[in-house]
C-alpha cells in the first residue's frame, strides 16, 4: 500500500489532527494520502503544507454525505482535487449548518436521560470541527462515566437511526451534489458501496459517465461487494480506490492509517481524470 485516501481528523468527527494524521502517515511509510473530512476541507490546506514540509503527497479531498432520493437512502461521495474548492465548501456548508442544528436536537433529547450532560462539555471536543458529530456527544459521556467506548452499544441505543434520541438530517441529493461536482471540475468516486448498499446508484451513474471512480479497499466492504465493484469497475472504465476511513478512537473497529488503500498507480489514474476535466 502506497496510499491511504479516505482519512478523516478533527476538523469532522476524527480523534487527530491534521499535523498527527500526516506525521503519523509518513512514519507508516505512505507516500500520498487524502484528507477527507465529512463537508468539509477545512484542514486540506494545513495538510498540504505539512506534507511538503516531511515529504508526503497529500490529495485534496471531502467526503460528503447525500441523499439518493430514488432508493430513500444516504450514500457517502468522496471528490478528489477539485479545481474550485471555495464554490465546493459553500455548497457543504449547508450540511455543516443542517448536521449542527439536528445534533443540538439530539443533545436536547439525550439530557432527558442523562442530565449531566452539558453542551458545553460536548463543545470542547467540537471545537476544532466545522460542525458537532456523534464523537463529539459520545466522548463528553465517556467523561461522565455512563460508557467506556465511544462508537459502541450506547451510541447505537442513542443516537443511531433506531435510537431513542434521533433526529433525522437535511442533506442535498445526489443530483444536486453531482451538479456541483462538474462546477467545479472535481473527480467523483463512490465512498464504500456495501454500507449503503450504493450499487445500482453507482451503475447508473457510471452509464452517464457522472462518476469516475469506486473505493474497493475498505474495511466494509466484503469479498462479495469487491467482486461487484470491480465488475463495475471493468464494465464503466472506472478507478478503484482505497482508503482506510481512518478516525483514530473513533471507530467501531480499529483501522489504523494505511490499513487499507491503494498503491501508487491509482494516484496517476486521478491525476489524470482531474487534468482532463
Amino acid at each position: 500500500m502506497d496510499c491511504d485516501l479516505h482519512i478523516h481528523t478533527l476538523n469532522s468527527d476524527g480523534s487527530m489532527s491534521v499535523r498527527d494524521v500526516i506525521y503519523y502517515a509518513k512514519r507508516s511509510g505512505l507516500k500520498s494520502v487524502a484528507i477527507s473530512d465529512h463537508d468539509t476541507m477545512s484542514g486540506v490546506d494545513e495538510a498540504v503544507e505539512e506534507g511538503k514540509t516531511i515529504g508526503i503527497n497529500v490529495i485534496p479531498a471531502v467526503e460528503t454525505t447525500v441523499i439518493d432520493c430514488k432508493r430513500s437512502r444516504p450514500v457517502h461521495i468522496l471528490c478528489y482535487y477539485p479545481q474550485n474548492k471555495k464554490r465546493l465548501q459553500d455548497f457543504l456548508q449547508g450540511t455543516l449548518n443542517n448536521r449542527k442544528i439536528q445534533k443540538l436536537e439530539m443533545i436536547k433529547k439525550i439530557q432527558y436521560q442523562y442530565p449531566l450532560l452539558e453542551l458545553e462539555h460536548i463543545e470542547r471536543y467540537s471545537k476544532n470541527s466545522q460542525s458537532i458529530y456523534e464523537s463529539h456527544i459520545m466522548q463528553s459521556l465517556c467523561d461522565l462515566g455512563y460508557t467506556n467506548i465511544a462508537i459502541g452499544d450506547l451510541m447505537d441505543d442513542l443516537i443511531s437511526k433506531r435510537g431513542s434520541c434521533y433526529v433525522p438530517s437535511n442533506y442535498p441529493s445526489v443530483e444536486e451534489l453531482l451538479t456541483v461536482m462538474a462546477d467545479v471540475k472535481a473527480v467523483v468516486v463512490i465512498a464504500h458501496p456495501e454500507q449503503f448498499d450504493s450499487f445500482e446508484l453507482a451503475e447508473e451513474l457510471a452509464k452517464e459517465g457522472r462518476i469516475h471512480g469506486l473505493e474497493y479497499d475498505h474495511p466494509r466492504n466484503g469479498d462479495a461487494s469487491r467482486e461487484k465493484i470491480v465488475e463495475l469497475a471493468k464494465n464503466y472504465n472506472l478507478i478503484l480506490t482505497g482508503g482506510s476511513d481512518f478516525h483514530g478512537q473513533y471507530s467501531k473497529k480499529p483501522n489504523p492509517i494505511g490499513s487499507f488503500g491503494c498503491d501508487k498507480r491509482i494516484i496517476s489514474q486521478l491525476e489524470y481524470t482531474a487534468g482532463s476535466l
